[in-house]
């Protein structure tokens, strides 16, 4: 075991000092409507949202909201509802005094996006201190799939990696597997799909209130495997949404797709009375195999299917909630039976009878409580319990029948308490502890490790000072892994993290944010135990029972701008780590595989993205984007592997009233930078064209939208898919999707 001094140390008592010798400031309170533009009649059910607590509230039948007991200063507050803009103002507040804020919604296609993941509160992603995007359901049902991979590609900063269609994950800024943690309402999902390249991550994106990826590291708050960023799916039902509504809400989708057959729904609901608040939601999708230029990829549909339900309390002092979820699915690994023949010498491995596929199910059980508004410096105390009980079973079809080929189960048990400071003049944070407990088990041909008890320990703070002219942020965590396989050698492994940051405004609407990060990462379970074939990464793996833990230095620069008529950012970032793991291939073919081990050097990791959304005119609206990733090996210059290329794109937006029609042109340059094992990817340049229509009413939000993807049909490979020299991408194509929200 190694651990480094950090150049950092952040101790969150001293931020505790300050706030103790603070002087109770005079209150008062913010109150107002919110009101639709296209209709001229109140919202119920709009979400209000200070941005220095994080406080929210909806508004009752009457449209009307109400904040009490604040401290004199100045506030930002936020109104938004679903599918509509939202609007903000800085209000400010003397002692004893009542102020009247209201709001007036409509349709723009710039609206301030919400984000709960990157500081663990509510606040808008143009005031986060990382770089953060958020999609709300109306932007998830127009890119609906089921794997989550295939939804945020294109995003900005975010790519796939993939086996086939069915279990792609996101890529964020060149990072993928153990280094990107996907996450449901800010807990694991207790999946395997960090660990190879043919599982998939059980999120039904149909079924969120949004989709949140937070780019670059994520490790005070989440742990070391968010070095490189998180992706967290989140629910209506989330423990900072506890503010109960009275009555039904609600919301349909329903989706359908050519190019690969793609039917799927999901429906939920809520209900509320008084304290109370109850919800069940259930739904899924299913595809065949799909199209491409070069003909049809067989053995690469997928279907879908979950379920959850809950019940919460929230009370003036003290809140609970229950939550209960089940996923079932089943996806096609394309080839995957050629490249297992191949690896158990086959004659001839491209005859393919043989099919594989991969059967999960994932049930959770969730409890979260606490007590709030206590009136101390600590003013909120959330303790959560997530439990989460993986299973998947890899399927060989063949004439005349079928057998299990390996069975994976991973039971993991999350425990979480985080005390939230009140705020105290320009002094807010959360101090917390962390601890984890999984016991992990294969059995089969692809049982690489043995049985495997991992158990995990941190304590963490996150502070924000907010001065008038700028606001500093810093933070600390302190984590401990340990590792204890069966007949193998135990591992455990302490590190400090540590990250300061500075957002400065500029100019109305526009700021600068700068954040240095310390970050340890613990290796992986396969990356010290794996020893044998491993056909979903294509290579025979040889652990390292030898690895020390990583330890990055990165700096992140973001400049923004957000008005009505321009939507604006630039990130520029570098990420250099000592003894980073990667495995190197050792030349020899083993089991017809390329026999790699899991070794150690340091890296850099550089890049930037950036994105422009114009109002040319009220009616014509300009989208450009850019991102760019070079990763390599710092002392050889050798590429990384699975580097996504330069990237870029150019659309426009027609809009009238709820109607908007955006075509959009995708280019990729092609990828030459290579490591040892790769091949070069060809350039492409794609056209898609996405036109919808929304509906907003008093009570319902409509929205029906029409993706063409693809258009010219054109012949394009992933450079981070496994299989992409032998299947292309999708081919031409178009989704249909309707969605309802009710309120």
């Amino acid at each position: 075991m190694r651990v480094r001094k950090p150049i950092l140390v952040v101790v969150p008592l001293f931020a505790l000092f300050l706030s103790v010798h603070s002087e109770a400031q005079s209150v008062g309170s913010i109150r107002g409507s919110v009101f639709l533009k296209e209709r001229d009649v109140v919202m119920h059910n709009a979400s209000i949202l200070l941005v220095s607590s994080g406080r929210t509230v909806e508004t009752d039948e009457n449209g009307a909201y109400r904040f009490d007991d604040l401290p004199a200063g100045t506030y930002e507050v936020v109104a938004s509802s679903p599918g509509l803009a939202a609007e903000i103002q800085s209000v400010y507040v003397s002692p004893g005094e009542a102020v009247v804020a209201d709001f007036v919604l409509s349709l723009s296609p710039i609206r301030e996006e919400i984000t709960v993941t990157a500081s663990g509160r509510l606040q808008t992603t143009f005031e986060s201190f990382q770089t953060v995007t958020s999609l709300d359901s109306f932007d998830l049902a127009q890119q609906a799939s089921g794997a989550l991979g295939d939804v945020l590609d294109n995003q900005p900063g975010v790519t796939k990696r993939s086996f086939g269609p069915g279990n792609s994950r996101p890529v964020v800024r060149g990072f993928d597997g153990d280094r990107v943690l996907v996450l449901q309402d800010g807990v694991r999902t207790g999946s395997l799909a960090a660990q190879s390249g043919d599982h998939g991550e059980p999120i039904d994106v149909l079924s969120l209130e949004r989709l949140e990826i937070v780019k670059g590291p994520a490790t005070l708050l989440y742990g070391s495997n968010a070095i490189g960023g998180v992706v967290n799916a989140v629910s209506g039902h989330h423990e900072l949404h506890l503010h109960p509504h009275q009555g039904v809400t609600g919301y349909l989708s329903g989706v359908t797709g050519s190019a690969n057959a793609t039917v799927g729904g999901s429906a939920g609901f809520e209900f509320g009375w008084g304290n109370w608040l109850t919800w069940g939601s259930g739904g899924g999708q299913r595809s065949g195999d799909y199209d491409t230029p070069e003909g049809v990829i067989t053995n690469s549909g997928s279907r879908v299917g979950n379920g959850t339900g809950g019940l919460s309390y929230a009370g003036e002092r003290g809140f609970f909630s229950l939550n209960y979820g089940y996923d079932r699915g089943f996806y096609d690994i394309p080839f995957a039976a050629e490249f297992e023949a191949k690896s158990e010498g086959g004659e001839n491995p491209g005859a393919g009878e043989e099919t594989i596929s991969i059967d999960y199910g994932r049930q959770n059980l969730r409890f979260s409580g606490g007590v709030q508004n206590t009136g101390h410096f600590i003013d909120t105390v959330t303790v959560s319990l997530n439990y989460s009980d993986w299973h998947h079973e890899e399927l060989e079809f063949f004439p005349g029948g079928s057998e299990v080929g390996t069975v994976f189960d991973n039971g993991q048990f999350v425990y979480r308490a985080t005390l939230d400071q009140r705020q105290t003049g320009p002094l807010t944070g959360t101090l917390g502890v962390w601890g984890t407990v999984r016991d992990y088990d294969v059995v089969g041909a692809e049982a690489l490790s043995p049985p495997v008890v991992q158990k995990g320990f941190a304590v963490f703070g996150l502070e924000e000072l907010d001065f008038e002219n700028f606001r500093l942020q810093f933070g600390g965590r302190v984590e401990h892994t340990s590792y204890v396989p069966e007949s193998l050698q135990t591992r455990s492994f302490t590190g400090v993290s540590g990250a300061a940051g500075i957002r400065v405004p500029l100019w109305a609407g526009g700021a600068f944010v700068a954040n240095y990060t310390r970050s340890f990462r613990a290796p992986a379970l396969d990356e010290l135990y794996n020893d044998g074939p491993h056909v979903g990464n294509l290579t025979y793996e040889i652990g390292n029972g030898d690895l020390q833990s990583e330890q990055s230095d990165g700096i992140d620069l973001s400049l923004r701008h957000e008005r009505s008529r321009v939507s604006a950012e630039i990130n520029m970032y570098a990420y250099r780590i000592s003894d980073f793991v990667f495995l190197g291939p050792t030349g020899v073919i083993n089991e017809g595989l390329i026999e790699a081990r899991y070794s150690q050097a340091d890296s850099l990791y550089s890049g930037m993205e950036g994105a422009v959304y114009v109002g040319v005119t009220p009616y014509l609206w300009v989208n450009t984007g850019v991102d760019l990733v070079r990763a390599e090996l710092t002392a050889t210059g050798t590429p990384i592997p699975r580097i996504p290329p330069l990237r870029g794109r150019f659309g426009v937006d027609a809009r009238f009233g709820g109607l908007s029609i955006k075509p959009e042109v995708v280019v990729a340059k092609d990828q030459d930078r290579l490591f040892s094992t790769e091949t070069r990817t060809p350039g492409y340049t794609l056209m898609n064209l996405t036109a919808s229509y929304t509906l907003p009413r008093q009570h319902t939000s409509h929205q029906i939208a029409l993706n063409v993807f693809n258009i010219g049909n054109r012949l394009y490979r992933n450079h981070l898919s496994f299989i992409k020299d032998l299947a292309p991408e999708i081919g031409r194509g178009a989704r249909l999707t309707y969605t309802m929200k009710f309120f």
